[in-house]
């Protein structure tokens, strides 16, 4: 089955604060994206949540502290703990970010930007395929948003994602907004990112909102998406075909009928496109 054919449509990050609403509601989303390491637990109120939930809907699990990018050893026992959550949860697959956030013992608390070089490139992919035959099934991995970066390189972000899900097998998980952000604070064009990746090895979209700071933008992820990535979303759309896309939100959290009401736009503009698209065949 073809990563379009297995589309799940659109669906929303799963948070704390929406909980009850979701049990009590069942609102109309498709499916839901959850923090990894929120369930990495032995019991309490956060797996009697997600055990509910999930029997309603398909559910992802998204990681941040894989530390695929790191120097350090990869933590087989959180390797562990993860596919024992996946054989519970039984997630469509499973992600985390293109980055290093941990140093000798400790985490970062960041999703902080590789060097994109030959030495890391040949790194990444072996550590990639190490978690791989742990998980035992693709790990799809996200581009971050980025605010500095390493002053050589032997690849651009995009064609280091391209030949990483080339050597490694790995999925990709395309974040427009991370895109939009990184290219902003870098002066690149976000199109040429998007188009120079593989569209058969993307998994997944994710939409979120920035801040922006006139000279540079922060991913919050506590503002509605604006209207540059909603139109940057629509043209990855129109190139990509039928894609499974996520709206985050981890902060400043609006009412959930807020948060359906942009998540209906997402599905609306996805939608049209799509149709349009359809229409030109």
């Amino acid at each position: 089955m073809s990563i379009a054919d297995s589309c799940l449509g659109y669906g929303l990050g799963l948070r704390t604060a929406y909980y009850q609403d979701i049990l009590e509601g069942h609102p109309p989303v498709d499916w839901f994206e959850i923090v990894s390491e929120n369930y990495l637990v032995d019991g309490g109120k956060a797996l009697y949540y997600l055990e509910a939930i999930g029997e309603r809907y398909p559910l992802v699990m998204h990681g941040v502290s894989l530390s695929i990018g790191g120097p350090h050893p990869l933590d087989g026992d959180y390797l562990q703990r993860l596919k024992r959550l996946a054989q519970t949860v039984r997630p469509a697959w499973i992600s985390d970010h293109l980055c290093w956030s941990r140093g000798s013992a400790h985490q970062l608390h960041d999703l902080l930007p590789l060097p994109y070089t030959e030495e890391s490139l040949r790194h990444v992919a072996e550590r990639v395929r190490q978690v791989q035959d742990i998980l035992e099934r693709p790990l799809v991995l996200e581009n971050v948003s980025s605010y500095v970066r390493v002053a050589e390189a032997s690849f651009s972000e995009w064609e280091f994602l391209a030949a990483l899900s080339e050597a490694s097998g790995c999925e990709l998980l395309l974040d427009v907004n991370n895109v939009y952000v990184s290219a902003r604070n870098h002066g690149f064009d976000p199109w040429t990112f998007i188009s120079g990746l593989p569209k058969a090895r993307i998994r997944q979209l994710h939409l979120a909102g920035h801040s922006d700071y006139g000279a540079y933008l922060i991913d919050t992820h506590d503002q509605p998406v604006n209207d540059p990535v909603w139109q940057l979303y629509q043209r990855t759309l129109a190139h990509l075909g039928p894609v499974a896309t996520l709206l985050e939100r981890d902060d400043n959290f609006p009412p959930l009928d807020e948060l359906l009401a942009e998540l209906g736009k997402a599905r609306a503009l996805g939608q049209a496109v799509l149709a349009r698209e359809a229409a030109c065949v």
